[in-house]
């Protein structure tokens, strides 16, 4: 282990006591907020923050929470900054920057190097799971003596793209032994394969990346009646093991979330990257992520449940236990709304003249506040390991607690922005 691994290490350390304590934690990189906590959300965010880095236990809890970190304390360095690519240059310059960002130094204790589809972390089968951390790996890569976290992050583009099976239409399978499409994938790797390929100066690989988004619609998108209120939702996953055709909200929102991060990174890529394909790259992400959100928004008859929060299963008003409003879902995609309307204020905004998405999501981070404990537990969730469970998980389910994060360093931008 490097010096500055060591370092990273210790620093670790000292960040988790800070969540403990729930001290506010000073960053010194430029534009980055002096207190990530400055507004209040309704709920105690830094409960939930302390909760969103002791929970992980798998590698795409441990990519997720390294995102929320970023996002909530770093958010200069995170895509959805204004110049993410030269914020981050300041990292090669000094390796004790890396220090005070506690994304990098909690992604730095997670990673735990391997080989073929297990570079990043064990993926447990999982083709796109520890492709997560893969922004983590490039941003820790570019400090001074971490150069195997360089090569690691090659070699998991690598992997993606040439070793990972494949399914019939060309969109890279979810798992190892077996072409399967899950709806979860596009949170996992496009945002990666994207925010690598800017790095790399590499053309083809971001638009490879958001072809790989179409593909994975192509399969997953649910066909059904346009009549139908629930017209543009995913199906959770299709292929042979694991099959399921129910549209499950998270998968959604996983999905949603997704494409948004490829979208800022295809929007924040320097021009020569894009070259004469960029608008149409941005009107294909905006125009999936948009009929998500409108689905969810147009049939809230529906897709509410009584409690205020999104179903499990969107469409599954049956009484069968698998339609319960949960939080997890709820949270993630309030903060792709939130994120939308700063990204592409012209569609989700009307530049000023429409709130509907605003709105929407303000209802929301209000009804989610209720349901976060005192702990800042935010309850009731799916059993984040089980989609089926119609037991409400109320111990604080990893994902979820960063999905949160989420959502309330979505909604700061955002008020930041002063749109919110």
């Amino acid at each position: 282990m490097s010096i500055v691994a060591i370092g990273l290490v210790l620093a670790l350390m000292n960040l988790l006591v800070t969540a403990t304590t729930m001290l506010k934690p000073r960053v010194t990189l430029a534009n980055s907020p002096v207190d990530p906590f400055a507004f209040d959300p309704g709920f105690d965010i830094q409960s939930v923050a302390g909760l969103a880095i002791s929970l992980p236990s798998h590698s795409w809890e441990f990519g997720t929470a390294s995102e929320a970190l970023l996002e909530l304390w770093n958010p200069s360095l995170s895509i959805f900054g204004s110049e993410p690519f030269q914020a981050a240059v300041s990292l090669s310059r000094d390796p004790l920057v890396a220090m005070s960002v506690p994304s990098l130094v909690y992604a730095q204790a997670k990673i735990v190097l391997g080989t073929g589809a297990n570079v990043l972390a064990d993926g447990d089968g999982a083709v796109g799971d520890p492709a997560s951390l893969g922004v983590s790996a490039v941003l820790l890569g570019k400090i001074a003596g971490n150069e195997t976290l360089k090569d690691a992050a090659e070699r998991e583009a690598e992997y993606l793209l040439m070793g990972a099976p494949r399914f019939w239409n060309g969109a890279i399978s979810h798992r190892v032994d077996y072409a399967e499409l899950w709806a979860d994938f596009v949170y996992m790797a496009p945002p990666f394969l994207a925010y690598y390929a800017v790095e790399t100066s590499n053309s083809w690989l971001l638009q490879q990346t958001v072809e790989q988004c179409g593909l994975y619609r192509e399969i997953l998108q649910k066909n059904v009646s346009s009549m139908t209120s629930y017209k543009g939702l995913w199906e959770h996953i299709i292929g042979p093991v694991n099959q399921d055709t129910g549209v499950w909200s998270t998968g959604n929102a996983w999905a949603a979330a997704g494409m948004t991060r490829v979208l800022a990174t295809v929007l924040k890529a320097p021009p020569h990257i894009t070259l004469t394909w960029r608008d149409d790259a941005v009107s294909e992400l905006t125009q999936w992520i948009k009929e998500i959100l409108d689905v969810a928004i147009r049939g809230k008859d529906i897709t509410l449940a009584p409690n205020g929060l999104l179903r499990n299963y969107l469409d599954d008003v049956s009484g069968d236990g698998h339609g319960f409003g949960e939080t997890s879902r709820t949270a993630l995609l309030a903060s792709v709304s939130y994120r939308v309307v700063v990204l592409r204020p012209d569609i989700f905004y009307a530049d000023g003249s429409d709130r509907t998405y605003v709105d929407w999501v303000d209802g929301l981070r209000k009804t989610l506040a209720e349901h976060i404990t005192a702990n800042g537990t935010a309850s009731p969730a799916i059993n984040p390991l089980n989609w089926s469970d119609t037991t409400q998980y109320t111990a604080g389910s990893p994902e979820g607690q960063n999905f949160v994060v989420l959502m309330y360093a979505a909604w700061r931008d955002c008020k930041i922005a002063e749109i919110c």
